[in-house]
């Protein structure tokens, strides 16, 4: 399955897919980097350097700056990954940047309408915190 993550909520989004992964579909994420995350874009952006923040560039924890690995984060923590039924299911998720082959996906979340509260998109939430395009 083919989904596309243009203007829809990353949260219910990840939720969608995360359920679908858990039924054994196979499922791979176009457009990951116009997903968007509602809410003040100012917080946004300070939580998420707060994340970054933490620990040391040796050591970690590392925090993830690509649109891609932010959306399938997200999706990863809703799955219960310490069992191997969580394990196998994220093995059959593939997120990417853009459509480059042009394909058609579909829209898993029922409240992809036109969003009437603030929100920054997942594409500028990276650069924003640092990470390279």
């Amino acid at each position: 399955m083919i989904v596309d993550a243009k203007n829809q909520v990353m949260g219910r989004l990840s939720s969608e897919v995360a359920s679908l992964l858990l039924d054994g579909e196979e499922i791979e994420i176009i457009n990951s980097e116009r997903a968007v995350i509602t809410g003040r874009p100012e917080n946004t952006v300070e939580k998420y350097l707060k994340k970054k923040s933490i620990g040391d560039a040796k050591h970690g924890p590392f925090s993830k700056l690509k649109p891609e690995r932010i959306l399938r984060n997200s999706i990863k923590g809703m799955l219960p990954t310490k069992k191997s039924r969580g394990r196998e299911a994220l093995k059959r998720l593939s997120v990417v940047r853009g459509n480059y082959e042009e394909r058609e996906g579909e829209v898993v979340s029922k409240k992809t309408d036109d969003i009437k509260t603030n929100y920054i998109t997942l594409e500028e939430l990276s650069e924003k915190i640092g990470g390279k395009p």
